[in-house]
């Protein structure tokens, strides 16, 4: 039903059910909006990493922008403001519940890659950028994204959805210090094998809040724990001063961690207001990478950067649709091709803002298990992105303790499709559950998409079935192979 007044005439939002579907979709204005919020908090830390990622130097020796020292400041306005923007485009244009924002897999790639190449600089990785979303674009427009898309198993994109979420509760537990690397191990619990923090107390207790409001149906459960557990570790840390577990030097080299820390600390110094530096907008250059690395080079780095952003997109949009109903009877998210062309914009602007490739973000899944069906929420979620660039001390407020256990429980939501999958019939089981462990064990959505397409062509072609996998599945198995292969690649050809 349609929002009315108190004498029972149309509200003024109708005119927002009517546009977003509210009613069609089962959600209301506030449900959106609460929605919308939580998505932006698990999505703020974004604001943080991507200056960090980006601060370092090129091949030339030079910062990004140019200058002599990193601006963290413009890096971190430039990341609010295209992510603000493509984010309300997706909301307004394809109606769906997906936010945007610089991917952290392809801002490494740009920094510690590309850039890195002899006579290239920052300008030329942003370039490639721009390249690579244009390329995509085109695939989009000419219907292929959506064809390779539709060519996908169903069974595998369920695989794609429950990788994804636990990839997803990996990063909450890494980003609240839960889960860290270990002495003699990968990945260790806490420091020392025991809870021996207070900032691991407070995510411990937003876990347990989050997971309370669940078993009661509460509705906002998500953005409430966010609140009540920023609202504490402020206290805490005004009163205790803990500080940061990162230490660095005078030189800014990473010391000994302070055990005792926060990952992200609660504090405000400072006005709460700063007027946006905008610097990094415009520095890129699609021509002078190609004098710079040549075009067989620019041509590599351009493809794995697309494929990157290509499949990551498309299990997000399927896990995110799938955590909020929002998937047609075979499994295809409501507006598949808008929200691909909005998400290969997004690389574009990305590029063309100096701030990397911006993509889907599977965090838009906490917004939807709290309760977001539609475009209003990204709506909503962009605009906080927007005031961020003015607000940026406030949005350093939420520390990744207390917006981890969103990601948590997204996890656990995003875990229950598991058994939508035949476990008994092996050639669907080993794709599927190497599609699933190889996301958070290999920290990254594309390793698992690439080795589940790969295995289930083998698997096809092993027992006999091979005209079964559609023709687009073997050529896209092949390139998942290429980019695999890609390390050898790149060393013949760049010398």
């Amino acid at each position: 039903m349609s929002a009315t007044t108190k004498g029972g005439a149309p509200a003024e939002q109708s005119a927002l059910d009517r546009f977003f579907h509210l009613s069609e979709r089962g959600t209301t204005i506030g449900s959106e909006i609460r929605g919308g919020f939580v998505t932006f908090f698990t999505m703020a830390y974004i604001l943080v990493l991507n200056p960090i990622i980006l601060s370092g130097t090129d091949s030339t020796g030079k910062y990004l922008g140019g200058g002599d020292e990193p601006n963290m400041v413009a890096i971190a306005a430039g990341t609010a403001l295209v992510a603000g923007i493509v984010t309300i485009l997706m909301g307004a244009v394809a109606n769906y519940p997906l936010a945007l924002a610089a991917g952290l897999g392809l801002n490494s790639m740009v920094a510690y890659t590309i850039i890195q190449i002899p006579g290239m600089t920052w300008k030329d990785g942003m370039g490639i950028i721009v390249l690579e979303g244009i390329v995509v674009l085109l695939l989009v427009l000419t219907g292929l994204r959506q064809a390779i898309f539709n060519a996908v198993p169903k069974f595998l994109r369920t695989a794609i959805s429950v990788g994804i979420g636990l990839f997803v509760a990996l990063i909450g537990l890494v980003n609240a210090g839960l889960i860290r690397p270990g002495n003699g191990t990968v990945l260790g619990f806490a420091s020392s094998g025991s809870i021996d923090s207070i900032p691991l107390l407070i995510f411990i207790l937003g876990v347990i809040l989050t997971s309370l409001f669940m078993v009661k149906n509460v509705r906002g459960g998500i953005l409430i724990s966010i609140i009540v557990t920023t609202i504490l570790a402020v206290i805490i840390e005004a009163v205790a001063h803990l500080g940061s577990f990162a230490q660095y030097d005078d030189a800014g080299n990473q010391i000994d961690p302070n055990l005792a820390g926060w990952q992200s600390v609660p504090s405000l110094s400072g006005s709460p207001i700063q007027i946006p530096d905008f610097s990094t907008l415009g520095q890129f250059s699609v021509v002078t990478p190609f004098q710079h690395a040549g075009v067989i080079a620019v041509v590599v780095l351009a493809f794995s950067a697309m494929l990157a952003d290509f499949f990551d997109t498309m299990g997000t949009m399927v896990a995110v649709g799938a955590e909020g109903n929002l998937l047609d009877e075979n499994g295809n998210p409501y507006n598949s091709q808008k929200i691909l062309l909005i998400d290969s914009i997004g690389a574009i602007a990305g590029g063309a803002g100096g701030v990397s490739s911006n993509t889907s973000f599977v965090e838009s899944a906490s917004g939807v298990a709290d309760g977001a069906r539609t475009g209003l929420a990204s709506i909503v979620t962009g605009i906080l992105f927007l005031l961020s660039t003015f607000l940026a001390p406030l949005v350093t407020l939420v520390p990744s303790e207390a917006a981890a256990p969103a990601l948590v429980a997204v996890g656990f939501l995003m875990m229950q499709q598991v058994t939508d999958i035949d476990w008994k019939d092996m050639a669907i089981a080993i794709p599927a559950f190497l599609t699933i462990i190889l996301m958070p064990f290999g920290y990254s959505i594309t390793v698992g998409i690439g080795v589940g397409f790969i295995f289930y062509a083998l698997m096809q072609l092993l027992r006999g079935k091979a005209k079964d996998v559609h023709p687009l599945m073997w050529v896209v198995s092949a390139m998942f192979l290429i980019y695999f292969l890609l390390g050898p690649i790149q060393s013949a050809l760049l010398g």
